[in-house]
């Protein structure tokens, strides 16, 4: 990875994009949320290294791996978003940008999906947004790179 590289990190279950409640998921896959975010970020002159894990260590791993001389992190940690201080935490010992991003609107959700600890250790959110999320967050990485 080098400073053209936006890392996209997905959480559990992410993988079953496309199958897994598709009213509120949709019915893209993780394969077209991977060719979206590639094609987005060649249009802006990066490159992406696309991940998804259902293990919790795996994910902090790769936070810990992407925390420095990058373009910047994308992250739907799903599951993690709600539960996982290591997730934060990880994230919070980054010196690169993060934008956390959700398929669905985790507010209007239930209840115990409204609170996220990425929150705060985030530089930029992009909720509800359906799969297009990923673009924007890549998009907004490249205009905070180009100082725009």
């Amino acid at each position: 990875m080098d400073d053209r590289t936006v890392l996209v990190l997905n959480g559990p279950n992410l993988n079953l994009l496309g199958e897994r409640e598709p009213e509120v998921y949709g019915h893209d896959t993780l394969a077209d949320v991977e060719r979206l975010c590639g094609e987005t970020a060649a249009e802006h002159g990066l490159t992406v290294d696309f991940r998804q894990t259902n293990h919790e260590g795996t994910l902090v791993d790769w936070v810990q791996e992407g925390r420095a001389g990058i373009a910047g992190i994308v992250v739907n940690a799903a599951g993690y978003t709600h539960t996982s201080v290591a997730v934060r935490d990880a994230l919070s010992a980054c010196r690169v940008p993060k934008v956390e991003v959700h398929i669905s609107d985790i507010s209007a959700r239930e209840e115990f999906r409204r609170f996220s600890y990425l929150a705060d250790v985030c530089d930029h959110h992009v909720v509800g947004h359906g799969v297009a999320g990923y673009a924007e967050a890549i998009t907004w990485l490249a205009a905070r790179r180009s100082g725009a």
